[in-house]
């Protein structure tokens, strides 16, 4: 009887040292598997109003800012090193244009960027529709989606996603990939990446 006894708790201990490891490693192998790729994303819409924008919660206003990207653009062109040197063209005429469809009639050095929603490196346009003043503050701001955008052109460019994929994920809620990285490797591998 106490043998039994003694067999049932080393398989018992053994279970729950199999099942912690499980769920551990399963939670690890699960933040480096990818981004999240929702199936379900519809396609980068128009934009439909220019002034009275708003931004809520880290997000552009969609109606304001859905997003534009370069028909052009390919997996090829957005991997090729310097890529988004020979694209980018916001001036400071445009960047103002930007701050006042959002009503941003002044603002502290830092405190906005004005952000292409669909980054160059994913082939993101510099059309009005794909610009908005991006908040540095609160986290997850700015900052943080520049390591988004770092980690999805390394996945597009890797063969790992495709670049409409990378496009529609960023384009509708780039916090989603964000805050499945922001624990990993990758959130550091990816922060002072540039292309």
């Amino acid at each position: 009887m106490k043998k039994n006894f003694l067999q049932i708790k080393l398989g018992l201990f053994l279970f729950i040292i199999l099942i912690g490891a499980l769920v551990y490693y399963g939670i690890q192998a699960d933040a480096d598997s990818g981004p999240i790729i929702s199936p379900n994303l519809p396609a980068i819409s128009t934009q439909t109003k220019t002034s009275g924008c708003v931004a809520k919660d880290g997000l552009p206003d969609m109606a304001c800012t859905p997003g534009a990207i370069f028909a052009e653009a390919t997996k090829e062109t957005v991997c090729t090193v310097g890529y988004t040197k020979t694209v980018r063209d916001v001036s400071t005429t445009d960047k103002n244009n930007i701050y006042a469809s959002y009503g941003i009639t002044s603002h502290k050095t830092g405190e906005y960027e004005v952000d292409h929603q669909i980054p160059l490196e994913l082939g993101g346009s510099n059309e009005y529709a794909n610009l908005w003043p991006e908040a540095a503050e609160p986290t997850p701001g700015c900052h943080e989606k520049d390591v988004v955008e770092n980690y999805l052109h390394a996945k597009v460019c890797d063969g790992t996603i495709t670049l409409p994929d990378a496009q529609k994920q960023i384009a509708f809620d780039w916090r989603a990939v964000y805050n499945k990285i922001r624990y990993t490797s990758d959130a550091t591998k990816y922060k002072y990446t540039a292309y």
